[in-house]
C-alpha cells in the first residue's frame, strides 16, 4: 500500500465516463480512489452504493471518486446502471493502476485487498487504508 506523503502515480485508462486522465484532476479537487474486487458482489456493491448516497459530501469538497477494479467496462457500466451510480468507474484490466498504488495480488478474478486512497490537491496521497472506511473519515482526510 502507499504512504501517506506519497506522490500519486498518474494514470491514464477506460471508464464508464470515457477516458480518464488523472493528470486532469490535479491541483483542481481532491480525488478519491476506490480499490474494489468485483463488480456486483455483496461488498462491493455496498461499498459503491454508500458513495452514491454520500454525494453531497464528496461535493462539498469538490471532490471526484472514482471506482476501480480489473473489469472491463461494459461489466462496469452494467453494475453502475443497476446501482445507479453516477460517479466513473475505471477499468484496470491489464493491472497496472493496480500495480502502481501496491493493491494486493490477482487470485483468479478477485483481488485480495480493497483500498482507498485520496489524493489531495497537491498530488499527493492524503489517505490510504485498507478495507471499507467510513464515508466521514474518507472526507476528512481533504
Amino acid at each position: 500500500m502507499l504512504e501517506v506523503g506519497q506522490s500519486a502515480p498518474l494514470f491514464e485508462a477506460n471508464s464508464t465516463f470515457g477516458t480518464i486522465k488523472l493528470s486532469d484532476y490535479i491541483g483542481k479537487q481532491p480525488i478519491v480512489l476506490i480499490f474494489y474486487p468485483m463488480d456486483d458482489t455483496p461488498g462491493c456493491t455496498a461499498q459503491l452504493c454508500a458513495v452514491r448516497d454520500s454525494k453531497a459530501l464528496y461535493a462539498r469538497h469538490n471532490a471526484v471518486v472514482f471506482g476501480v477494479n480489473q473489469g472491463g467496462v461494459n461489466s462496469h457500466q452494467a453494475f453502475a446502471t443497476k446501482h445507479g451510480y453516477d460517479f466513473p468507474i475505471i477499468s484496470d484490466a491489464d493491472s497496472s493502476i493496480r500495480k502502481a498504488y501496491d493493491v494486493g495480488k490477482v487470485l483468479g478474478l478477485f483481488l485480495q485487498q480493497r483500498i482507498v486512497y485520496v489524493i489531495g490537491k497537491d498530488g499527493k496521497i492524503a489517505f490510504a487504508r485498507k478495507g471499507t472506511p467510513l464515508t466521514e473519515d474518507i472526507v476528512a482526510a481533504m
